[in-house]
């Protein structure tokens, strides 16, 4: 699918464009990967994984400016939308610029891709999107409804918008992992609270499950993929098995549990082999074949959550990705 294929993505010097650059450029043999993001040191940093490889295009631009986007999306077939402020405390204390950002950038790149002819858009969403308790959740959440009405919006064009949701990315910037890993020597490790958990799901599945969007999306559906969870606090014991754990507390608008599928999500929640998919409810979408294809209804009332997943990562298991990915998480 993306073989001679121009893809831009937006926030692309973060955890998720570092892992999916070179992902797609094994896998395919793409005409274009441009990276549009703000932050010309970070643009500097990444084109120095790429130099000699003339497919890796760099673009400086903000998604809150709508003729950048224009100018950025000329001749562009797919689009990742990876562009968000996804701190939770900094979208608390700066919510303005958090709404510019998560809602308005979200409305811009939707009317430019549709004004530019391209063929698919997904976009990163977050566990924090379902049920949300804090603005970043609420934006993400206002963002996801966009895309998925984006299909309506789109009229006449060919432009298809679909979603992607996965909670928390084991190594990505600002995550768990790379917090306690960065501590661990101190001898105790700080946890919010005994019986929190969290989902588990690396980049490079993330980056899968994007592809897999793009290939199966007919458009306005939020794909989830099953993953397994873990307590925070064996987590916690894996990285650092000496360190005291010193309850702290729970911080502002942190849940407990991460949930990417809600009670009321469930009416119109089908499952696969390897994921889930919420249809859209607008325009009967929620019931078209062509959507749905082998998939089968989950039962009313089911929630996919941390706490009562069915799938529990080993210690073992994290024990080992930790390993294969010392030297990545150090470098973050």
């Amino acid at each position: 699918m993306f073989d001679n294929a121009t893809i831009l993505i937006t926030g692309g010097t973060g955890s998720f464009g570092n892992t999916f650059v070179p992902m797609v450029l094994a896998k395919y043999n793409p005409k274009k990967v441009i990276i549009y993001s703000r932050d010309e040191m970070k643009q500097w940093d990444m084109a120095k994984k790429f130099q000699g490889d003339n497919r890796v295009r760099f673009f400086i631009g903000d998604v809150r400016d709508k003729d950048r986007l224009y100018r950025a999306l000329d001749g562009v077939d797919y689009v990742v939308h990876a562009a968000a402020t996804k701190i939770v405390p900094t979208a608390e204390y700066n919510p303005f610029e958090c709404v510019k950002t998560n809602i308005n950038g979200a409305m811009n790149l939707i009317d430019a891709c549709i004004d530019k002819g391209v063929k698919r858009v997904v976009a990163l969403s977050t566990d924090k999107a379902s049920s949300p308790i804090n603005l970043y959740g609420a934006t993400k959440l206002a963002s996801d409804k966009l895309f998925v009405a984006g299909n309506s919006y789109a009229g006449g064009h060919d432009t298809r918008f679909a979603v992607v949701r996965y909670g928390n990315v084991m190594g990505s910037r600002g995550s768990v992992i790379p917090f306690f890993m960065s501590i661990k020597d101190q001898g105790t490790l700080p946890i919010t609270d005994e019986r929190m958990t969290r989902f588990m799901i690396s980049l490079e599945e993330g980056v899968e499950l994007v592809w897999h969007a793009f290939e199966d999306m007919e458009g306005g559906e939020i794909y989830v993929k099953k993953i397994p969870s873990m307590k925070v606090t064996d987590l916690a014991r894996v990285v650092a098995p000496n360190a005291k754990q010193e309850i702290v507390g729970i911080r502002p608008g942190e849940k407990l549990h991460e949930q990417m599928i809600s009670a009321e999500d469930a009416y119109y929640t089908y499952e696969y082999p390897e994921h889930f998919k919420i249809l859209p409810v607008i325009n009967d979408w929620a019931n078209s074949p062509e959507r749905i294809k082998d998939g089968k209804k989950v039962p009313e009332g089911f929630v996919y959550a941390s706490d009562n997943n069915t799938e529990w990562m080993s210690d073992a298991d994290l024990q080992a990705w930790i390993d294969a990915n010392r030297e990545k998480i150090g470098s973050i």
